[in-house]
């Protein structure tokens, strides 16, 4: 046990390296002197770290500062052409794929439109392979200069096994879906290059704790409402766990109605299969609304709040509309209630396309609904707010899982798997490591907060 816990000269110089790269990225730029006082390392120790990190292209100077009566300090920030990060979102209605510099500023995208319910498992792998080639080639980059693909996907996520990890996804119909190991045998990028896969509710709530609306808060509870719906927890700005710890659970799949109706997933009266946007397609397609046969979730749930909220002057709202969004906001907010009573989450906001399209009309029946369900002292500490990312948070939030990754390694790029190679070292024992300071400007174009501690999905 003694030999197992003890530190190298190689896990120091590895620590020194993650203190740097991750103040950097956070609060940067900054001047030597004050990554010395931010780090708590020697200015010896800052020296060597800086030349190194420069020395592999992964700092660059951002300008110079006047001292107290001294020589000008030169600013210092993580260099955002030190390399790319690819993050996919496999959607409802699209696989979205996006390529990002290391300051997450979009350089390519595509888009692989699907046919409703269209997640047949192969087609799927496909549109990743060719979209992964596809923004390289847009962008003119190399595959080599990736650092990792993050991917947001439907369902529970297992890992531990041989082959990377296994999706759950019964609302899509993947059982024990070998995804990783199936992407691995067609992507064209080098071996060493890491695939992080996690559901989706998981990397929006990343996303909005890194860079929107969850940022400060101690506890944030983040809504993926789309065609289904899910959520995250994240508890103290934590933004990745370690491998294997922490739970996956289906808050889309609660129950709201005893003896309701019929969700996707095969169980009854879940909160899915009333605020789900395709739930709320078919249920005012059985209530008579006027909506063609053919009408995919995106067109129906517009039409839907166009009756319901018409913008033409003394045009009369559609009842049906109108009572069907009531009904959807009541059980929105009762399950954001439970949210609140379990969590107890300073924040809540609601993302996903479809929640980010209703939020600015249910938004106040929401809040109101779920003061009325829950506790009334949690409720009174408990902000609900529309999420600030927009729809393309998923894909920013899935390429933020192979970012950690990389900052939790100091910089150092991903190696060839195998017995040989070096473990990455747990995102989340990397991170807490330091705490930010009060927010400062970011050398990217987003600032994000300190990664903290404990993360649960749900």
């Amino acid at each position: 046990m003694g030999e197992r816990g003890r530190r190298t000269v190689r896990d120091l110089r590895r620590d020194n390296r993650a203190r740097v790269v991750q103040r950097l990225y956070f609060d940067g730029p900054l001047s030597r002197q004050e990554l010395g006082s931010a780090t708590g390392l020697s200015s010896g120790s800052i020296s060597n770290v800086v030349a190194e990190l420069a020395a592999e292209g992964l700092l660059e100077e951002a300008g110079v500062v006047d001292s107290d009566g001294g020589r000008p300090r030169t600013l210092l920030r993580v260099a955002p052409g030190g390399g790319l990060l690819i993050g996919i979102d496999i959607g409802e209605t699209r696989v979205r794929v996006e390529l990002f510099d290391l300051s997450l500023t979009e350089l390519a995208r595509t888009d692989r439109l699907l046919a409703q319910h269209g997640y047949d498992v192969e087609r799927i792998v496909s549109h990743v392979c060719t979209g992964v080639t596809d923004v390289l080639r847009d962008a003119g980059a190399d595959a080599g200069q990736l650092l990792g693909i993050g991917i947001g996907v439907p369902g529970i996520i297992e890992r531990g096994g041989e082959g990377g990890a296994v999706v759950h996804g019964q609302t899509i119909g993947w059982t024990a879906v070998p995804f990783e190991k199936l992407l691995r045998a067609v992507l064209d990028v080098p071996a060493e290059v890491p695939l992080f896969i996690d559901n989706g509710a998981k990397t929006l709530g990343q996303a909005e704790m890194w860079f929107g609306g969850g940022r400060g808060a101690g506890t944030a509870a983040i809504a993926l409402i789309g065609s289904g719906v899910g959520a995250s927890v994240i508890h103290g700005g934590a933004l990745v766990e370690e491998s294997g710890r922490g739970s996956a659970l289906e808050w889309g799949h609660t129950t709201v109605q005893m003896g309701g109706r019929r969700c996707r997933c095969g169980s009854i009266g879940c909160l899915e299969a009333y605020a789900g946007a395709e739930a709320m397609r078919e249920r005012w397609y059985e209530a008579g609304g006027p909506l063609p046969d053919d009408a995919d979730d995106e067109t129906a749930l517009a039409a839907l709040l166009e009756a319901a909220f018409p913008d033409a002057e003394g045009l009369a709202a559609d009842p049906l509309a109108v009572s069907l969004l009531d009904d959807t906001a009541e059980r929105l907010g009762a399950a954001v209630a439970d949210l609140i009573n379990l969590f107890l989450p300073e924040r809540i906001l609601l993302g996903g396309w479809a929640g980010l399209l209703i939020g600015p009309h249910l938004l106040p029946a929401i809040r109101r609904h779920a003061e009325a369900y829950a506790l009334t002292h949690a409720a009174e500490r408990t902000t609900i707010e529309l999420g600030h990312l927009g729809p393309d948070a998923v894909t920013v939030g899935a390429a933020t899982l192979p970012l950690a990754a990389f900052l939790a390694r100091g910089g150092s790029r991903p190696r060839v798997p195998g017995p040989a190679a070096e473990p990455d070292p747990g995102v989340v024992s990397a991170s807490r490591r330091w705490r930010r300071a009060p927010a400062a400007p970011a050398a990217g174009p987003v600032a994000a907060p300190t990664p903290a501690a404990g993360e649960t999905t749900v």
